[in-house]
């Protein structure tokens, strides 16, 4: 398991590897998938009360890393900051 900024995790043996909140289960690509829909905050933390207003600020956080690493940077072994 590796361990991101945040509460954000990459585990290969859940959510099919992809990134989540750690305890939640609740993957980032959905929550960034609301965000860039235009959902409100508020709604978004309504819908999934585990998550944080924080949570929301790491996905968007995680997204512009992801988007400045060449190649696959969801691969084991990348360092994301």
């Amino acid at each position: 398991m590796k361990a991101l900024p945040g509460r954000i995790t990459i585990d290969h043996a859940t959510c099919g590897g992809r990134p989540f909140f750690s305890g939640t289960r609740v993957p980032v690509y959905v929550v960034l998938e609301m965000l860039a829909n235009r959902e409100n905050p508020k709604e978004i933390l309504s819908e999934f009360p585990d998550l944080t207003p924080e949570d929301l600020k790491d996905a968007l956080t995680f997204a512009r890393n992801v988007a400045e690493i060449p190649g696959n940077p969801l691969e084991e072994g990348v360092t994301y900051r």
